[in-house]
């Protein structure tokens, strides 16, 4: 269960402490927030918003995280991801898989799990453009199939 919620579609990977989030945020313009921003920026709620169609990457690390977004990343490509995902995991032995040049994971499996890690490289430009490694943890089999099949479909 993730315990992030941005409304769109979304792949978490990891623990509420540890994890790596690749989303597509949904901003509801008739959020409360969202009003009051919009008003403040002089544009309409709809216009504050957005279309909606911005990825973005998001990770913590035991109350460390931080985020950015991927201009030009496309629904396709995250979905390419996923399947990368779920073919290494199928394959049973350990694997490294690349979404762009921003996360790798290596995984490899251990009993019903796989031990994940991931490797995450901001953009130019980032705030703080330094790259990171979390180790993810155990992660179970079942779970992770799950998810990756659920986020598969929230795409489609």
């Amino acid at each position: 269960m993730s315990p992030i919620d941005v409304g769109g579609p979304e792949f978490f990977l990891g623990t509420a402490a540890r994890y790596v989030a690749l989303a597509r945020p949904e901003i509801d313009p008739a959020q409360p927030g969202v009003l009051l921003a919009a008003e403040q920026a002089g544009v309409s709620p709809e216009e504050f918003a957005g279309s909606g169609d911005t990825w973005a990457l998001m990770y913590e690390a035991d109350g460390q995280g931080d985020g950015f977004e991927l201009p030009g990343a496309r629904d396709i490509e995250a979905d390419d991801f996923a399947e990368q995902l779920q073919r290494a995991l199928a394959a049973g032995e350990p694997f490294t898989a690349e979404a762009g040049n921003f996360l790798r994971l290596d995984a490899r499996p251990s009993g019903d799990c796989w031990l994940v890690t991931a490797h995450i490289t901001p953009p130019e430009g980032h705030d703080d453009d330094t790259a990171r490694t979390l180790d993810l943890g155990a992660l179970p089999a079942a779970d992770l199939a799950n998810d990756l099949e659920a986020f598969r479909r929230s795409l489609a």
